[in-house]
């Protein structure tokens, strides 16, 4: 988001053949602190700048009392939090001066304030404050290991006319004494559970605008080709 330099040249000549979806991981949505108008104010610079299709943000925060964290960190489901984020994302909408979509974070706890389930959290967040969504399938999948719930149901419950962007990517296994996580570290190929579940979703929602996140050991292109043609195949059946 600066004012000039290599990236921005780089972008400028992919925007110029291509569409663009920007997807941001710093604006801390659910947090406690004030929203960081200045920040947003630079968002919006980027935005009038190259025009993007999509811009999306996670469902999560990152900032206390001025110290970012570099994280994206868990929030409760209930109310409280529903009502902060509506008014939050509201905010963020109108300085931007457009919808946004808000992504489904991954799962690894269940915190105790929790009083609504996550798809129902995510359906009144759109009814109330008009914002999209970005499904991550693979955080589903991850979510759904860790904490127990069916990802078809839950799946079934969001309202998928509002989707607007779709993210695949890998996950990893770790066992902590006897507890295996998945843990979405975005250094795999996308697993079966995960294709089979994007099936899944493209069912409900139709084709839409998909990008298989892979930043951990990256690998030759033509492995990440490989993974784009599935995802090809999905969108476009050959019967279509």
């Amino acid at each position: 988001m600066g004012d000039g330099g290599p990236p921005l040249r780089a972008l400028a000549a992919i925007r110029h053949d291509y569409p663009i979806s920007l997807h941001g991981v710093g604006l801390s949505l659910a947090a406690a602190d004030p929203l960081d108008v200045a920040h947003i104010g630079r968002l919006r610079g980027l935005i009038d700048r190259f025009e993007p299709g999509l811009v999306s943000e996670h469902l999560t925060w990152s900032t206390w009392r001025g110290l970012y964290l570099n994280d994206l960190l868990p929030i409760p489901y209930n109310e409280a939090t529903l009502t902060h984020l509506v008014a939050r994302v509201g905010q963020t909408q109108d300085l931007l001066g457009r919808r946004i979509l808000i992504e489904n974070p991954s799962g690894y706890l269940r915190l105790p304030e929790t009083a609504m389930e996550e798809p129902d959290f995510l359906a009144e967040l759109v009814r109330r404050c008009g914002c999209g969504l970005l499904l991550d399938v693979n955080n589903i999948v991850v979510g759904a290991h860790n904490l127990g719930f069916n990802p078809d149901a839950w799946l079934r419950r969001i309202p998928a006319d509002q989707v607007g962007e779709i993210h695949l990517a890998g996950h990893r296994r770790e066992r902590h004494g006897d507890v295996e996580l998945l843990i979405d570290d975005h250094g795999s190929a996308v697993s079966r559970p995960v294709w089979d579940l994007y099936r899944a979703a493209l069912s409900m929602t139709g084709p839409l605008p998909t990008l298989i996140e892979w930043d951990n050991a990256v690998p030759d292109l033509a492995v990440w080709l490989e993974e784009a043609r599935q995802a090809d195949l999905m969108l476009v059946p050959k019967n279509a």
